[in-house]
């Protein structure tokens, strides 16, 4: 690298740190705590957690038709 190809650089990459640092940022534990409160606010809704009615599944071996298509 030339000097002033290396002083470009340098350049981007204080712009860059400058901008991360002026970042609002969360604490682990506050997003942490967000995240929980979100999950259970959900987990009524969530099909892993609720399991999935017969009547609603789409892989239901009953309702689960495939069409075969002969070439």
């Amino acid at each position: 690298m030339s000097g002033s190809s290396s002083v470009a650089a340098m350049k981007k990459v204080v712009q860059q740190l400058q901008l991360e640092a002026g970042l609002h940022r969360l604490k682990v534990s506050q997003a942490a705590a967000d995240l929980k409160q979100f999950c259970l606010q959900n987990a009524q809704h969530d099909p892993l957690l609720t399991g999935v009615s017969s009547s609603t599944n789409p892989s239901d071996p009953r309702k689960c038709r495939f069409l075969l298509v002969s070439l």
